[in-house]
């Protein structure tokens, strides 16, 4: 395998309760308990593709916050910066999944744990060591305060050399687009690789075309400006130039989480060298194999899996 290049990541986690049919939650009688968290995702998709990956973040002190803790050290995710608090409920959510495998999320969050996670305890040797950062919008959205975290660990990351990854992955459940517009202007001058949708960079910039859209990664100096289209595919934009690959077929179980996988994906990718072909053909087919299995971070596929699928273009036994 290739060298483990350290990952850091920030965020919050939750219980995830998967419902055991599909259709309209209101229907739904019975739940699979869950491990969730686009930031916890990352982490767990980055170290299963052999990185070493590292997760701050605060879970509450009650049975949920220890179910998390022990799954995600037993994935391998460095947890020694994560901490148990009194007096905060671990977060939880409610997935809604339809037929297609697409669906809706029903938070929980309020008095989250993490919100006890002030800038003032960032600690810069967080750092040490970490080759990228990997920041997203999710975080951000829970506090206020949390921007100003994030803020601070991508100076501290400027500071150092380390190159900053961010995915806006927006939640309007959790923050108005005007103020999700407003916190991500503060992250984007420290930005290298931004992951995104294009409803999403839509929803940002109010612009969509490629010549827009390259402007706008100049102007910020971003280094390759993703844009992620499902099943479609993904484009990234590089000095100047679109590079385009396409998706994979397959039968989509569920969705949530592609795009957390999508992101680790990459960024494996980016660390190991991969030319932009490569890159988004590897994210892409880490992307597709997410879908196939029920769960937010049980289809995050190893190494090994993501070679094969996307090399034969063949759904793997797994």
């Amino acid at each position: 395998m290739p060298d483990r290049y350290k990952v850091l990541t920030i965020g919050d986690a939750m219980i995830t309760f998967n419902p055991s049919v599909q259709g309209p939650l209101r229907f739904v009688e019975r739940f699979n308990r869950k491990v969730g968290g686009a930031e916890l995702n990352f982490a767990i998709g980055c170290a299963r593709l052999g990185l070493h990956s590292k997760w701050v973040s605060r879970l509450g002190k009650d049975e949920f916050g220890r179910v998390i803790y022990n799954f995600t050290r037993g994935e391998g995710v460095d947890v020694s910066e994560v901490k148990l608090v009194e007096g905060y409920p671990t977060s939880l959510n409610f997935k809604e999944i339809n037929g297609d495998g697409s669906g809706k999320t029903f938070y929980y969050r309020y008095n989250s744990p993490i919100t006890t996670l002030t800038p003032e305890k960032v600690q810069e040797d967080w750092l040490d060591g970490v080759n990228l950062l990997h920041l997203t919008g999710v975080f951000m959205a829970i506090d206020s305060n949390n921007v100003k975290v994030a803020k601070r660990l991508a100076e501290v990351a400027k500071e150092k050399g380390i190159p900053v990854s961010f995915d806006p992955n927006i939640r309007l459940k959790l923050w108005t687009i005007e103020d999700a517009r407003k916190a991500y202007n503060e992250i984007f001058p420290y930005v290298d690789i931004l992951l995104t949708g294009l409803d999403e960079i839509r929803l940002i910039i109010g612009k969509d075309s490629a010549e827009e859209l390259g402007k706008f990664a100049d102007e910020f100096a971003i280094k390759d400006l993703v844009i992620k289209d499902g099943a479609n595919g993904s484009r990234m934009y590089r000095n100047g130039e679109w590079i385009e690959a396409p998706g994979f077929k397959v039968n989509p179980i569920d969705t949530v989480g592609a795009g957390d996988g999508f992101d680790a994906g990459f960024v494996y990718g980016w660390l190991q060298g991969f030319t932009p072909e490569q890159l988004l053909r590897f994210a892409n087919g880490v992307g597709a194999l997410v879908t196939t299995v029920s769960g937010d971070n049980e289809g995050l596929p190893y190494y090994e899996e993501v070679s094969a699928f996307v090399n034969n273009e063949a759904v793997i036994e797994r």
